[in-house]
């Protein structure tokens, strides 16, 4: 009896000491760390390059968009009327280039031919009358003065002639070839001021260039929104990721291209497979960490970007994720 009691007794005792040991272990093993990020996602916001009163939002909070939609538009009196104006503009300049293309009417060319006959009529007169004049000086009739003053005016007679002349042929050449080059240019640089109020006016209805989902509508129909203020917030929920702030002693099992798993506790105990994207090249933060009892140092974070191998059902912005 005395025996069997004494090994049950040294059974127990052999029970205690174990278990007194296990717990010292387990109180010696390192702990699991555990690394608490969120979800990111790629964030678009909507505005217009110009200023404007807001007409109409066509979308709501919630909505699926895709690239191309039109999502709001602006009413802008002002566009419209700088659209006119430089219209009007292009006209007239198109006008005048055509008129330096074409060169003189018939009826100028006509006006030039007629003024420069008139003018060879008057030459050929002043002529006889010079001849006349000084075969009267060489008889002894008139003065030497009149002599002269015919001589003036048949070498008058010859400048208006040539000069009538000149203004018919340029009327017959019509403009010149410079002149037409700058009425051409100025046509274009008209027809170019156009197509500029023409893009700033296309801006008063603000179409999507991403697919997303309407996160933030920052302005409503009737107020005023400034150039390049955004009206609208899409998020793209099929590009998204995962940022975890790592400590630099860690950082050596987040490097690029490696992949882990983590947990998102809002969608359940399931683990989710991840591969780094990226790592900054900067570290944000410091944590102090005791390497010793009488010593301790600090050690930087650095920020981690991870994207999931599948698509997730059910992943939103913000959501937690863990890491052990």
């Amino acid at each position: 009896m005395n025996k069997l009691l004494n090994m049950v007794l040294a059974l127990l005792g052999l029970g205690v000491v174990s278990g007194l040991a296990y717990s010292f272990w387990l109180a010696y093993q390192p702990v699991p760390q555990r690394l608490q990020g969120q979800i990111e996602a790629q964030q678009y916001n909507i505005s217009s390059k110009v200023p404007g009163r807001i007409s109409e939002v066509l979308v709501r909070k919630g909505e699926q968009v895709s690239a191309g939609q039109l999502i709001y538009t602006l009413l802008s009196p002002e566009l419209e009327a700088k659209l006119e104006q430089a219209r009007a503009g292009s006209e007239a300049a198109g006008a005048l280039a055509e008129e330096a293309d074409k060169g003189a009417r018939v009826q100028q060319v006509e006006a030039a031919k007629d003024t420069w006959k008139k003018a060879k009529a008057a030459k050929a007169l002043a002529d006889k009358t010079y001849a006349r004049i000084s075969a009267l000086y060489d008889e002894g009739v008139i003065a030497e003065q009149k002599k002269d003053e015919a001589f003036t005016q048949s070498q008058a007679a010859g400048y208006t002639e040539s000069a009538a002349y000149q203004m018919y042929q340029m009327a017959q050449e019509g403009t010149r070839a410079e002149t037409k080059k700058a009425a051409q240019q100025q046509a274009r640089a008209a027809r170019e001021a156009v197509a500029e109020v023409k893009a700033y006016a296309d801006e008063t209805k603000v179409s999507s260039w991403h697919d997303g989902e309407v996160t933030e509508i920052l302005l409503r129909s009737g107020e005023v929104a400034p150039g390049g203020f955004p009206v609208v917030s899409i998020v793209d929920m099929l590009d998204v990721w995962a940022v975890l702030q790592v400590r630099e002693d860690q950082l050596a099992q987040y490097q690029p291209g490696s992949e882990f798993s983590l947990q998102i506790p809002a969608l359940g105990e399931a683990s989710h497979r991840f591969k780094v994207s990226h790592v900054a090249v900067m570290g944000d933060f410091a944590t102090w960490r005791a390497t010793d009892a009488a010593k301790g140092f600090d050690m930087r974070t650095f920020e981690v970007e991870a994207r999931p191998l599948d698509p997730i059902e059910g992943l939103r912005v913000g959501m937690s994720v863990l890491v052990e």
